[in-house]
C-alpha cells in the first residue's frame, strides 16, 4: 500500500507501517549510557581542561626550543561515558520486500532505542546509501520511512558495505563499536569481503531464518556473532543479545 498510486493512500500505509515499526522494535531495554568519570586524553582528539600536570614538559620543552608545542603531547582532562556504537548494514540486493523489508526497517528503530546517541544506518546492493550517518540527528522514523521505500535491486557488494560501516564507526568515540549486519552474505561484486569482516571491531551478522546457510558459514569464518531472524518481531531480541 504504501507504493500505491493513490498519494493519500500511500502516505497513511507508511504511517501506518512506521507506527508499527517502532512499537515492535521498543521491546528490551534501552542501551545504558554508563557512569561518567574523568580522564586524560590527547588535546588533538579531545577538548576539555588542559592537564597540567601530564602537559608540564611538553609545554617546557617547546618553550625551550622555540617552537610550538605538539598537541599530541599535551593532555586535557574531559569527562567520558562507557559507550557503545552501532552501525546498522541493511543488503537490499535481490528480492527485498514484505517481511524482509519489515525486518530492516525493525532493525534500525531498535538500533535508535537503544542507542539513541550514536548509531547510523546504511543500505547496499552494488552500490551503498548512507540513510543516516553516525553523527547525524535523524530521527527513527525518518530512518524507518526510508526503509519501508526500498525495493530490491542489484548485485551484493558485501565488502564495500562492511568498509563504509566501518567508516561511519571510525567518526564514533565510543568505546565499543558493533556492525550489524542483515544479510544472506553471498557477495556478487566487490572484493573478498572476509579480510573486511575481520577487521572490523564487533561484527553481529543476522539472516532470514529460511535462507542462512551462507550467512552462518561467513559468520563462522570471520568470528562473528550469528543469529537466524525469523521474522520482524525477532529482531528487538537479537540486537538486545548483540549488546550483551
Amino acid at each position: 500500500m504504501s507504493s500505491a498510486t493513490d498519494r493519500r493512500l500511500a502516505a497513511l500505509a507508511a504511517r501506518i507501517a512506521g507506527r508499527l515499526v517502532l512499537d515492535v522494535a521498543r521491546g528490551g531495554p534501552v542501551g545504558s549510557r554508563g557512569v561518567g568519570h574523568l580522564v586524560s586524553s590527547a588535546a588533538d582528539r579531545f577538548e576539555g581542561d588542559l592537564d597540567i600536570d601530564r602537559s608540564l614538559d611538553a609545554l617546557v620543552n617547546a618553550e625551550a626550543a622555540g617552537v610550538g608545542v605538539d598537541m599530541v603531547e599535551v593532555r586535557v582532562r574531559h569527562w567520558t561515558r562507557p559507550m557503545t556504537a552501532l552501525a546498522l548494514v541493511v543488503d537490499r540486493s535481490g528480492s527485498m520486500s514484505g517481511q524482509r523489508l519489515a525486518t530492516a526497517a525493525v532493525a534500525a528503530a531498535a538500533c535508535s532505542f537503544r542507542v539513541p546517541d550514536d548509531w547510523s544506518a546504511l543500505v547496499f546492493a552494488d552500490r551503498i546509501l548512507v540513510l543516516k550517518s553516525q553523527q547525524d540527528a535523524k530521527a527513527a522514523p525518518q530512518v524507518v520511512n526510508s526503509l519501508l521505500r526500498l525495493r530490491g535491486r542489484g548485485t551484493t557488494d558485501l565488502a564495500g558495505a562492511l568498509r563504509a560501516a566501518a567508516e561511519q564507526l571510525a567518526r564514533s568515540r565510543a568505546k565499543r563499536r558493533i556492525v550489524i549486519l542483515l544479510s544472506d552474505c553471498r557477495a556478487t561484486t566487490g572484493a573478498d569481503p572476509v579480510g573486511v569482516a575481520r577487521r572490523l571491531d564487533e561484527l553481529a551478522v543476522l539472516a532470514p531464518a529460511d535462507d542462512a546457510d551462507d550467512a552462518r558459514e561467513f559468520a563462522a569464518g570471520v568470528g562473528a556473532r550469528f543469529a537466524a531472524i525469523d521474522g520482524p518481531s525477532a529482531i528487538p531480541a537479537a540486537v538486545t543479545r548483540v549488546l550483551g
